[in-house]
């Protein structure tokens, strides 16, 4: 049966040609195979090639046209996915100076069925699950949930420390102790009313709207880091995007 498309299916297929087509081995206005002969190569379902052809052509690396996909005619032009998540990694560490981050739980759980299917795994498999809120002075400004493998938590085991600390960067630790580095990337983001728990975390009235996202990193051998999070009202997220 084909591969349905995790995250860890269509990033590798994507992964394959972007260095394919960055290092030279495909040149500028080189068409690719078809989608159903890319699909029966990868011995994965049709709309898992869409789903990483289509993160190449965000990337500026392919087109596509009613003749099929090429390399892009300049695709070295274009910033990669691995350039974008490196700024928006060092942007990161620059806001979250000054950050303090309360962990109120942190510890080895069998998570809930949605989360074991993200990390690909078999029933009664552990991750690690971290509870958090940041803040700046007296100021609320996140509350969120981290999940990683349950194995990372031996290389770094600050994963499972709690209490309340200046906020650094966990996952440029966790990325240097596994040797891992992120080739996928996807944000979500949605606005809604907060529930009861996170009300209480962000000290809000039950209701009040909030900006409620979910983020996903990953490499060739899965998911490296999965959080869910959201923002008070008056609280702004922007993305640079730089030639």
């Amino acid at each position: 049966m084909p591969d349905s498309g995790t995250p860890k299916t269509f990033a590798r297929i994507a992964h394959h040609y972007r260095e394919k087509i960055l290092s030279g081995g495909l040149e500028p206005g080189a068409k690719l195979p078809a989608n159903k002969e890319m699909a029966a190569s990868w011995g994965v379902a049709v709309a898992t090639v869409g789903r990483a052809l289509q993160q190449l052509q965000v990337e500026g690396i392919i087109r596509t046209s009613p003749r099929g996909t090429f390399v892009a005619d300049d695709p070295m032009a274009g910033v990669s996915a691995r350039d974008r998540l490196a700024r928006v990694q060092r942007v990161r560490s620059l806001l979250m100076e000054g950050e303090t981050s309360a962990v109120s739980s942190a510890s080895l759980v069998v998570p809930p069925l949605y989360i074991a299917e993200i990390f690909d795994l078999d029933h009664g498999d552990q991750v690690v699950r971290r509870e958090y809120t940041t803040g700046r002075g007296g100021t609320r400004l996140t509350f969120g949930v981290n999940w990683y493998p349950a194995h990372f938590a031996a290389m770094v085991p600050d994963l499972l420390s709690t209490g309340r600390k200046k906020n650094d960067d966990l996952t440029a630790r966790v990325l240097e102790a596994t040797g891992r580095r992120i080739t996928y990337a996807r944000d979500d983001m949605h606005g809604r009313a907060a529930d009861e728990r996170e009300a209480s975390h962000l000290g809000l009235p039950v209701g009040t709207p909030i900006l409620a996202g979910a983020h996903r990193w990953a490499d060739d051998d899965g998911v490296i880091e999965y959080g869910e999070w959201c923002l008070p009202p008056r609280m702004t997220i922007g993305y640079e995007y730089l030639p």
